[in-house]
């Protein structure tokens, strides 16, 4: 196609997938890494015949440090700015801020000053998210409140991550345009055995973690059709200035783990089958720190409108058990 993406956060689950979509679709992949040290793990990743025709290549920029940014969008025509921390409960509000609003900011004002065609942006889901109490849905035109108590530190920074990037493009005008995709829980196969996000939480099922499942459920969307969406969202005209909701289907505990347990065979024999009582659950998070971490989200299912992407780009994400089963099945390869 002639036509170069760079994309951050390529050594994760949904950059590293974005890369392998975008070199198969045949175009020029520039990765951005903090360290050359993980080169030769992204190229294994993406495929050596991907690499052959010398389209991925890399280059340093760290998201917290302005050195290596201009040079790395020097003629790139759009940016996948998926890099982000995850974290684990462990981390502080500002820890994990840092890197997501002004790791954003950076990659924005980079891409801007290098008249880049367009940034997509990986938000999160939570950042579309009304209040509990309001029983509405999630929507692309609503704006999560990052003070709500609803929400821990992770997803506090997504949104005031998000909401920093659409400030800085309406301030900042030019010809770059700015879309965000609002993805879910993700699962689906990995690339290799660093990045797996969370996908561990398929993997703790296979191995018997949690012993009894407790009352969780996630909006859930495969990382092959999230990548899918991202480079649909890159190039669609309509998709300018939007923002996306990422999601396929609702899953509880349970239907993961039934999934897992149909259809593994013997991989999944392990997956833990009975309930744990929601009281159980929270004298739990009385004395641990990461019980506590997902409390807020217990025995909630969050109603979703997830017709846009599906509408306006075509997108047609598969089932949430077809990605579940993808999932266990590569973790156990």
């Amino acid at each position: 196609m002639g036509e170069t993406v760079l994309v951050t956060g390529a050594t994760g689950l949904v950059g590293g997938w974005c890369a392998k979509l975008l070199l198969e679709q045949g175009y020029a992949v520039r990765a951005t890494l903090r360290s050359r040290a993980k080169e030769g793990a992204l190229r294994a990743a993406v495929g050596a015949e991907d690499e052959a025709g010398g389209r991925l290549s890399v280059h340093e920029a760290d998201l917290m440090d302005d050195a290596g940014w201009a040079q790395a969008m020097a003629g790139v025509d759009y940016v996948l700015h998926v890099a982000s921390p995850l974290g684990d409960g462990r981390q502080t509000l500002e820890e994990l801020i840092g890197p997501a609003r002004d790791g954003a900011l950076r990659v924005l004002k980079a891409a801007s000053a290098a008249g880049v065609k367009r940034v997509v942006m990986t938000s999160a889901a939570a950042t579309a998210r009304p209040p509990r109490a309001s029983g509405l849905p999630s929507d692309e035109s609503v704006w999560a409140d990052p003070a709500d108590p609803q929400f821990d530190g992770y997803r506090r920074s997504k949104i005031l991550a998000e909401r920093a990037a659409w400030e800085f493009m309406e301030a900042q005008g030019g010809a770059t345009a700015l879309t965000t995709v609002l993805p879910g829980a993700v699962f689906g196969p990995i690339l290799s055995r660093e990045a797996v996000s969370s996908v561990g939480i398929v993997r703790g099922l296979m191995h018997g973690r949690p012993a009894r499942l407790p009352r969780f459920g996630f909006w859930v969307v495969d990382v092959r059709d999230l990548a899918d969406l991202h480079i649909r969202a890159m190039t669609a005209p309509q998709a300018a200035g939007q923002r996306f909701l990422g999601l396929s289907e609702f899953m509880w505990m349970e239907d993961v783990a039934t999934a897992l347990r149909e259809g593994l065979g013997a991989a999944g024999a392990k997956v833990p089958i009975q309930r744990l009582p929601n009281i159980a659950y929270r004298i739990g998070a009385l004395f641990s720190r990461q019980m506590r971490y997902f409390l807020p989200d217990l025995n909630s299912r969050y109603p979703a409108n997830v017709d846009k992407a599906r509408k306006l780009l075509g997108w047609a994400p598969r089932s949430g058990r077809e990605t579940v089963i993808d999932c266990g099945r590569s973790l156990a390869a």
